[in-house]
């Protein structure tokens, strides 16, 4: 598998030593990737906030940059303050299938916190190379990637929900990164994921080059001319063992939208921007053994490297979907090429920035 940083692609920051989301300690993330004969492409990607082992719910916030899209759950976590169970990623019609398989395996293995569940699950649109109305993910796919969750280093392009995925008219898909701060900013690691299957090819930025005005062929959707036959959403997910409260996790949430903006995005009217943060800090916050809570939490004063290190992540997340996704054949033989790396290379060195 090839990363952004293979390609000598310049990033700022200091990854943590797996450059993914489960840099964060406790976080757990199970794939199931389903390509069969005809035209399945698609998938499940599953994080656990605390790992299969723990039910205590997280600090979390949210934040819909652009609305055309699927994230259930988010009212309560708006409410609450609050992210009960894993989430999980898939593809736009198979959201509620996902939805009601957590439920049974948060019911088969005691993974309720309530009675009740709101789970979240969220979408990307993969039916250009996949048989989305064929309803192909099943209860069982979820189940599978939920209990498959590990730590560790990932996959990423082609995997779990982001198998079908499309991003700036390249093959897209799941990418990860992740930031460790300094010591004397707290020594905090943030994490991001992302499901990436958004973007024309004209926007994207790599280094900040215009590499899709530079890489113009096998753009499949606007040819290279057509700036708004705009399309897809993005799934953005940021975790951090920086304690922090909800309103400041709405707050990380919202500056993945920067990260995205570095690579080119804009939220087109019909692309799905939706983000999540989290927190692993403050175990046991949601229901103390007696008495009242009590939370640590950063001041707000202190943010501001959490919040780069969620931009920088999240700009790198993305262009690890890009550098590892390969090249896709799928529904009535649509093909989707993967971002051609000596290309790319060849494009950096022409502005002076290939590292």
């Amino acid at each position: 598998m090839t990363r952004a940083r293979d390609l000598g692609i310049p990033f700022e920051g200091y990854p943590g030593p797996w450059n993914a989301i489960t840099d964060v300690p406790g976080i757990e993330v199970g794939y199931v990737t389903l390509i069969e004969a005809g035209a399945v492409r698609t998938g499940v990607t599953a994080i656990l906030p605390r790992g299969k082992e723990s039910a205590d719910p997280v600090c979390a916030g949210w934040f819909p940059l652009n609305g055309n899209g699927e994230m259930t759950g988010t009212t309560w976590i708006e409410e609450s303050g609050f992210l009960e169970g894993p989430i999980l990623l898939t593809n736009t019609h198979s959201v509620g299938v996902v939805r009601d398989a957590v439920v049974a395996w948060q019911v088969k293995y005691g993974k309720l916190f309530q009675p009740y569940s709101y789970p979240l699950v969220a979408e990307t649109y993969d039916g250009y190379l996949n048989d989305i109305n064929g309803f192909h993910v099943k209860a069982e796919h979820a189940h599978e990637a939920l209990n498959n969750a590990r730590s560790g280093p990932m996959a990423e392009g082609n995997v779990g929900g982001g198998t079908g995925m499309i991003c700036y008219e390249f093959k897209g898909g799941t990418g990860t990164a992740s930031r460790q701060l300094s010591k004397s900013a707290g020594g905090y690691t943030v994490g991001v994921l992302v499901q990436a299957n958004f973007g024309s090819r004209y926007q994207l930025l790599v280094a900040g080059v215009p590499v899709g005005k530079e890489i113009t062929t096998q753009a499949p959707f606007t040819n290279g001319v057509d700036r708004y036959n705009d399309r897809g959403s993005i799934i953005i997910v940021v975790a951090t063992n920086a304690p922090l409260l909800p309103h400041q996790l709405k707050r990380l949430a919202r500056r993945a939208g920067l990260g995205l903006a570095r690579t080119g995005g804009v939220a087109a009217n019909s692309s799905g921007d939706i983000f999540l943060a989290f927190s692993t800090a403050n175990p046991g916050i949601a229901k103390p053994a007696s008495g009242l809570s009590q939370a640590a939490f950063v001041p707000n004063d202190r943010l501001t490297p959490l919040f780069e290190a969620a931009i920088l992540a999240t700009e790198e997340a993305i262009l690890n979907a890009l550098a590892a996704a390969e090249t896709m054949t799928g529904l009535e033989g649509r093909t989707i090429h993967a971002l051609p790396h000596a290309e790319l290379q060849a494009v950096l060195k022409k502005y002076n920035r290939l590292a």
